[in-house]
């Protein structure tokens, strides 16, 4: 029981969109890590994410008790303190890390990283801007990513670090009307389309792959979205499938920046964390 508890608090289904953000930084960065360096930097945003994950239903609990209360801490199978000694824990490993891993710049925007989701984990709830905050979450991993890589973020990390801090504030957006029955205003889901803004303005760049890749995207994105807008509307389902999506995003991202096959990344990261989200929650 105790595993489950853990599993569910990391959300850990949708952990293989954070590979595929790490994957894109480095690729957008145009450095060159070996798989070993690789491998400790996904370890070390990985480790992020899932102290992220803790510290806000950490946060949450109070409302988690009323709204949720089968989460992990208001069902009694896991105390406040711990997911909060276990989430602060997962920051500070993460940011160890990316420090062995990527040297001082890396660890910088690691602690910024750090800061950021804390922030948003304490003050998410009531907060207009908590989709500005998620959405900068992600972009700092790209940022981390790419100073570890290559030393700098460059302007293709930072362009394409633009295209995924749009399609967050969307995502996000829709996840905070998990509990109502209806979305409240439809405008900010706009932003998710910043990405495919992005591919039509650097379009044929890419080749058929990067093609394919932003037809899926489209095509997903509009069917996340239809699950909004019907009556009544399937949003944690519709907000599931958007997180999915950042891989696909970043598949595209790769492959209009000359990554090649490794954009084909994109979609295995897609795929493992539509599996893994019937396994494990991802809301």
């Amino acid at each position: 029981m105790r595993r489950r508890a853990y599993l569910e608090l990391g959300r850990v289904s949708n952990l293989p969109t954070v590979w595929t953000n790490v994957l894109a930084g480095v690729v957008l960065s145009g450095g060159q890590v070996s798989p070993g360096r690789l491998g400790a930097l996904v370890a070390a945003l990985s480790a992020f994410y899932l102290g992220g994950m803790f510290l806000n239903d950490a946060f949450d609990r109070r409302w988690d008790a009323a709204m949720r209360p089968e989460r992990p801490i208001p069902s009694g199978r896991v105390a406040a303190r711990e997911a909060f000694a276990v989430g602060f824990a997962l920051l500070g490993a993460g940011l160890a890390l990316v420090a062995a891993a990527g040297g001082p710049r890396a660890a910088g925007a690691g602690a910024a990283l750090g800061a950021a989701v804390v922030v948003y984990d304490a003050w998410h709830k009531g907060n207009p801007f908590s989709p500005l905050l998620m959405g900068l979450c992600r972009v700092l991993v790209y940022v981390t990513a790419a100073l570890a890589a290559s030393g700098r973020v460059g302007g293709a990390a930072a362009v394409g670090a633009a295209a995924l801090f749009a399609y967050l504030v969307g995502l996000t957006y829709a996840a905070k009307q998990e509990t109502l029955t209806e979305v409240k205003g439809l405008w900010p889901l706009a932003c998710l389309a910043g990405p495919l803004v992005y591919y039509a303005a650097r379009a044929p760049a890419g080749g058929l792959l990067a093609l394919a890749l932003a037809a899926a995207l489209a095509l997903w994105t509009v069917r996340a979205v239809s699950l909004l807008v019907r009556r009544p509307p399937f949003i944690p389902h519709a907000v599931a499938s958007l997180i999915a999506g950042i891989s696909l995003l970043d598949g595209l991202l790769i492959a209009l920046h000359g990554g090649g096959a490794l954009a084909l990344g994109g979609v295995a990261g897609f795929a493992l964390t539509l599996v893994l989200q019937r396994r494990v929650q991802g809301t």
